[in-house]
């Protein structure tokens, strides 16, 4: 069955390759924008505004990544049951699945950004601010209050529209918003003078028109996938009630490996800041905003992957999984060791252009980034590897899986790490987590036979 949009791909008979190709470089293209906004985001504060205030959006920085985490939540989760719909030729059921993903996130995501705007200085003390950055991380979430709501619906919006088959179209998504925010940055930070407070307005109205190109893609293309009117009923209420349990379950796993890198964030300010102060956080934040590139490769090969081989799930087809598991697996090697090359012998140049030589953190960071990009390799591993099963629907074992690198080492290697080696282990607390979760990952895959689909499906039935 072709999916509808502007792609009409065939996800259960075109090459595994052609399909491959035609999501990942438009996903990946599209993703890099969003990486190179949210590096750029980090030179203009970090550069027009200080190391202070670049500190400050890293203490800020997890409320997104929750926001993110819970869109990806819907978007992946309505992804996987959605292609098993389309499989299955039940396309009525695919547009009510998604409809109801754009729905549910929009409540929790309001409270939200209420909260941002009534309480800015809890945050603040939450994610392991000091006394002297909490005017600036006020500031800053003040003017980000309505990015959580928008950030869900494009997040989810996108999902749906690569799922019509209209890849090119969901870059735009990411494209749009990306250089606009580039634009808008550097007018409110320098020739307007507004500081965080720009850079933050920047990015909410950059993610305004994200949500305008997901409302116009409908009527823009007539696809197989479009919003439908939900049944008002007891009955209906079920239903959606079922079906959101089923795209929670389903996405869950994605969540959490949102949530990961929330909890990096935070027990790295907590340690950071304990350990070298202010400066220290500024340095770490150089880090955190490298990380999302890395996550950006790693997250491009998974959504190519997502519907090809939930697709082949729901059509039973072993063998098309496989070759799409082996793709995304060697594309996640090798973009995660040229990334880690990158971190080893280029750090001097990628701190300098966030941070001004002469400051104090910019030698902290110099020194912890080649340690902290050894990281790079296993991750982008264990996220390929976490999705696969994922879209084959073995959320338990994902999930499981997400929380050991995201919360059960982590968090206890970023407490003990440090005090056993100082600064060094600040920067060495990730890549051990990283590398811990993919000999876990090794030994299912290879000692218990999990890579091969056929096994998965088996057990699940």
């Amino acid at each position: 069955m072709k999916t509808g949009g502007s792609g009409g791909m065939d996800l259960g008979r075109d090459q595994v390759g052609v399909l491959f190709t035609r999501l990942f470089f438009p996903t990946l293209f599209g993703l890099l924008c969003s990486a190179a906004l949210n590096l750029a985001d980090g030179i203009f504060v970090g550069r027009g505004c200080g190391p202070a205030a670049l500190a400050a959006v890293n203490i800020a920085a997890p409320i997104f990544l929750v926001v993110t985490g819970v869109a990806l939540l819907f978007g992946t989760g309505s992804s996987i049951l959605g292609a098993i719909f389309l499989a299955r030729g039940k396309l009525l059921a695919c547009s009510v699945t998604v409809t109801q993903a754009l729905l549910a996130p929009a409540l929790p995501m309001l409270a939200l950004g209420i909260a941002m705007l009534i309480t800015p200085g809890t945050f603040c003390r939450l994610f392991g601010g000091s006394e002297a950055l909490a005017p600036l991380v006020a500031d800053y979430l003040t003017f980000l209050c309505p990015l959580p709501l928008l950030m869900g619906l494009a997040i989810v919006g996108m999902f749906a529209i690569r799922l019509d088959g209209s890849p090119r179209y969901a870059m735009l998504v990411n494209i749009v918003p990306s250089l606009l925010n580039i634009f808008l940055d550097w007018l409110f930070i320098f020739p307007l003078g507004m500081g965080l407070q720009g850079a933050a307005l920047a990015t909410s109205l950059a993610e305004v028109s994200a949500v305008a190109l997901v409302l116009l893609y409908p009527l823009l293309f007539q696809g197989s996938i479009r919003p439908c009117r939900l049944q008002v009923s007891w009955h209906g209420l079920l239903i959606a009630l079922r079906n959101t349990c089923c795209m929670v379950r389903a996405g869950f796993p994605t969540f959490i490996g949102e949530t990961a890198l929330c909890c990096m964030m935070i027990a790295g300010n907590f340690m950071f800041m304990r350990l070298l102060g202010e400066d220290g956080v500024a340095a770490y934040s150089v880090a955190c905003y490298l990380f999302p590139l890395v996550f950006m490769f790693a997250n491009s090969i998974f959504q190519a992957a997502l519907p090809i081989i939930s697709y082949n799930l729901g059509a039973r087809a072993p063998a098309r999984i496989s070759a799409t598991l082996r793709l995304g697996m060697g594309l996640a090697l090798a973009s995660g060791l040229a990334l880690t090359a990158a971190g080893l012998l280029g750090s001097g140049a990628i701190v300098g252009i966030f941070l001004s030589p002469q400051s104090a953190a910019f030698g902290i960071a110099e020194r912890g980034l080649p340690w902290f990009s050894l990281s790079f390799a296993c991750f982008s591993l264990n996220i390929v590897a976490i999705g696969y099963y994922q879209s084959m629907g073995c959320h338990g074992r994902a999930t499981t899986l997400m929380l050991l690198r995201g919360a059960l080492l982590i968090v206890p290697i970023f407490l003990t790490l440090p005090l056993a080696l100082g600064e060094l282990g600040l920067w060495l607390s990730v890549p051990l987590s990283e590398g811990l979760t993919l000999a876990a990952i090794a030994f299912l895959m290879l000692f218990r036979g999990e890579r091969r689909p056929e096994l998965l499906m088996r057990r699940a039935n």
